[in-house]
């Protein structure tokens, strides 16, 4: 296993690796010392940077996140929304196969180990208000404005 760290503009980001797969992305609050970079990590701290200069739309990173089979399946539907475009609780559910299960998906958001990546920051309410997210909602709104240009 690998772990570095990434200053955001949002803030300290830690990327664990295993297996050459990125398995966990998340917000912390500092630094450990451990600070691997291998080429892996090398790029995926290059896509991270395109990502918040507005130039990168794809991630071209092979990831691992565990979860169980219900979140592997919201979280590959996440993966479907394009940059920029957000989708609701409700239209992620019923493209897993359950358009009941809007708070199910909204748990599977808030279990993401690969943030941005896996963009739950992209599901919103039906009424489009932004909704949570489990970093904070300033985060959200944060990611969501980097997608659509604005400063």
């Amino acid at each position: 296993m690998e772990k570095s760290y990434y200053k955001s503009p949002i803030g300290i980001l830690e990327i664990i690796c295993e297996n050459g797969k990125l398995v966990s992305l998340k917000l912390v609050d500092y630094c450990e010392k451990s600070n691997v970079e291998t080429d892996f990590i090398k790029d995926i701290k290059k896509q991270l940077d395109e990502y918040f200069l507005g130039k990168r739309t794809i991630f071209n990173i092979k990831i691992n996140p565990a979860g169980t089979d219900f979140q592997q399946l919201v979280w590959k539907e996440l993966q479907n929304i394009p940059y920029g475009e957000t989708k609701s609780y409700s239209e992620i559910a019923a493209a897993a196969g359950n358009k009941n299960a809007q708070r199910a998906v909204g748990n599977a958001c808030n279990k993401n180990p690969i943030m941005i990546i896996i963009p739950c920051h992209r599901v919103v309410s039906k009424n489009n208000n932004i909704g949570g997210y489990v970093y904070g909602r300033s985060i959200k709104q944060k990611l969501l404005n980097i997608e659509n240009g604005v400063k």
